[in-house]
């Protein structure tokens, strides 16, 4: 029996890598009965049947796990957004963020194409990542020129999964990072104003100080595991102010004695943040009433 961790999935094989062997495996038929499928960046014990062959026996305990791109035990993960082509968007930035925090991941944002924007836009996206950096998230603002070599390795060890927009530059860095590789990348639709999918599959590939993870590109994002009350928790500004307001059960919605209200108005919470959070609470409450 040997211990490895799935790597990329095509066509119902699991590609393991132990030590830099990889070894195409299958899950054993117990796996459909629980209808429970193994994931890439799982741990697996699997039983070598031949040189390069064998069938997954067990799958360790996941330390987290995504839905969309499916991938498990992440240590960093990477919101990528770009400056230009698509526009860079602060609504969109949040929901990322929101759905990151319901999976309880803490991410980081990392905008780039700066070289292709101007100057006032630089100066544009500088002012608001500060605003994200103010609450305590880690942001990185790169030219698609930078050593993106450097600036992957101040992620940390582990597996860190990119995950964006579709056309925001993840198979460039990954590209650029790993030149071997040739991953497809693809022009901006700019009727859409978003790339189209280059990305058909996740796969890591091994990095200095653990893996990186390239993703399918998303065109929607689901917010369905996520109740109405729950939206504050995930925006981390209001979710600490929140704290403070007369009623536990606050929403800071149209509640009488609200905290949240009360540091919007002195402005230590964005007003962009804040519409963002009230636009997704409402989204979600419209669509539980309907159920």
């Amino acid at each position: 029996m040997k211990t490895g961790r799935i790597i990329k999935l095509i066509s119902g094989v699991y590609q393991v890598e132990v030590d830099g062997e990889l070894f195409d495996t299958k899950p054993r038929g117990l796996f459909r009965k629980k209808k429970f499928s193994p994931l890439v960046g799982d741990v697996v014990d699997f039983e070598v049947e031949n040189i390069t062959e064998g069938y997954i026996h067990h799958v360790h305990e996941r330390t987290n796990a995504l839905k969309r791109p499916p991938v498990s035990n992440i240590d960093h993960l990477i919101i990528v957004m770009s400056a230009v082509e698509p526009e860079f968007s602060t609504q969109l930035l949040d929901r990322y963020l929101v759905i990151a925090h319901s999976y309880h991941l803490r991410p980081r944002i990392l905008v780039t194409k700066k070289d292709l924007a101007s100057d006032e836009k630089i100066q544009q996206i500088e002012q608001i990542l500060d605003v994200y950096q103010s609450m305590g998230y880690q942001t990185q603002f790169v030219s698609m020129n930078d050593d993106i070599e450097l600036i992957c390795n101040q992620w940390g060890e582990g597996l860190a999964v990119l995950s964006g927009q579709s056309g925001v530059g993840k198979s460039t860095l990954l590209n650029q990072l790993f030149p071997d590789l040739h991953i497809e990348t693809q022009d901006i639709s700019q009727s859409l104003n978003r790339g189209r999918h280059t990305t058909r599959h996740v796969e890591l590939y091994p990095r200095a100080n653990g893996y990186i993870a390239d993703t399918p590109g998303f065109s929607s994002l689901d917010f369905n595991h996520i109740q109405k009350d729950e939206v504050k928790n995930y925006f981390m500004e209001i979710n600490e102010y929140g704290d403070y307001c007369k009623f536990r059960n606050c929403n800071h919605v149209k509640e009488p004695h609200c905290n949240v209200k009360t540091e919007l108005e002195n402005g230590n919470i964005a007003d962009f943040r804040y519409d963002h959070y009230l636009q997704l609470y409402n989204e979600i409450a419209e669509r539980k009433e309907r159920y």
